[in-house]
């Protein structure tokens, strides 16, 4: 019998450590992919650039800039004053908008893959808006209701609680990419957020690492590290279930996963249970943030797409 459980333990250790070197392998093949492809874009970059002054002009935004300039003349432009100040404004938007098109069609190789002077890659479009749609439902059906369950059945101090537990376990990934970022200040604060907060805060119930010492969490990810070491974001990629991502992003969100500390200490079933606590316990934290957003937006898939892009944008230079 000992001998028995002594051969299934070591198969499961064989296994766990093969899906590992899989995923590492996986992982390393996409880095240098993503890196070659941002080497190629900066060579061509400055090859483009005079296309690139020749297409502009041409564009419907400088055709805009010009009727609006026109207006001194006595030309109408369409931009009406006075009680029509937010159609000016809405009318600045989509020039704006027009110019960032005509930069991305302009900047965009004859092979369709964009540089990295392209903010919003999304060849993907019609898969992604599908699965978009997919994940709406969920969170409308299923996800939000939950939430406000959550919400009405527990009191603010415990779901608070039960929040700042959650992210106290998520301490690894915070602390190994402020060291691959060579932030060791914020390595530090983690440490110490987490020695604290597990401690006196009673296994991180409270936070009192940051109400009580003011040490603030320095939080950073794998795709974030990813993006400061050069890799460029690749495609924006929207998966059943899962957040926004680039497909960069995707293999960061799977190394950070696998930096859950107890997923290796606990069976599957509780951690699954936990990862679903822990995404009601976020969403009934946001639900009063974006109430009313999904009526109000006309084009709710590509402003998520670009609150994400810009959000990313602003961690790399954190």
């Amino acid at each position: 019998m000992v001998c028995a459980g002594t051969t299934r333990e070591a198969g499961f250790e064989w296994g766990e450590l093969m899906k590992k070197t899989i995923l590492v392998a996986i992982t390393f093949a996409l880095i240098f992919f993503l890196r070659m492809e941002s080497v190629r874009g900066q060579t061509l970059d400055d090859m483009e650039q005079a296309e690139i002054a020749k297409q502009l002009p041409k564009s419907e935004f400088s055709r805009e800039g010009a009727s609006a300039v026109s207006e001194s003349d006595g030309v109408p432009t369409g931009i009406e004053s006075g009680n029509g100040g937010s159609n000016h404004g809405s009318e600045v938007i989509e020039l704006a908008q027009n110019l960032g098109e005509e930069r991305a069609r302009a900047e965009t190789k004859d092979d369709g893959v964009p540089d990295d002077t392209v903010g919003e890659w999304d060849p993907w479009e019609p898969f992604n808006e599908k699965t978009f749609w997919f994940n709406r439902q969920v969170d409308r059906f299923l996800l939000k209701p939950a939430a406000k369950v959550y919400n009405a059945a527990l009191p603010d101090p415990v779901r608070g609680g039960i929040a700042n537990m959650f992210d106290n376990l998520d301490v690894t990934r915070r602390f190994v990419n402020n060291i691959l970022q060579l932030k060791f200040a914020g390595a530090g604060q983690e440490l110490a957020r987490f020695a604290i907060n597990s401690t006196v805060g009673v296994a991180g119930l409270f936070d009192v690492a940051g109400h009580v010492f003011d040490i603030a969490k320095s939080d950073r990810d794998t795709g974030q590290t990813l993006g400061v070491y050069g890799i460029g974001h690749g495609p924006y990629l929207v998966l059943p279930l899962l957040p926004p991502l680039t497909v960069r992003d995707f293999f960061g969100f799977v190394a950070d996963e696998a930096m859950y500390p107890l997923s290796y200490f606990i069976p599957t079933g509780a951690v699954i249970g936990m990862t679903a606590t822990e995404t009601i316990s976020d969403r009934a934290a946001t639900i009063d943030r974006f109430q009313g957003v999904e009526e109000t937006v006309v084009d709710l898939y590509g402003s998520v797409r670009n609150a994400y892009f810009q959000r990313r944008a602003a961690d790399l230079k954190k």
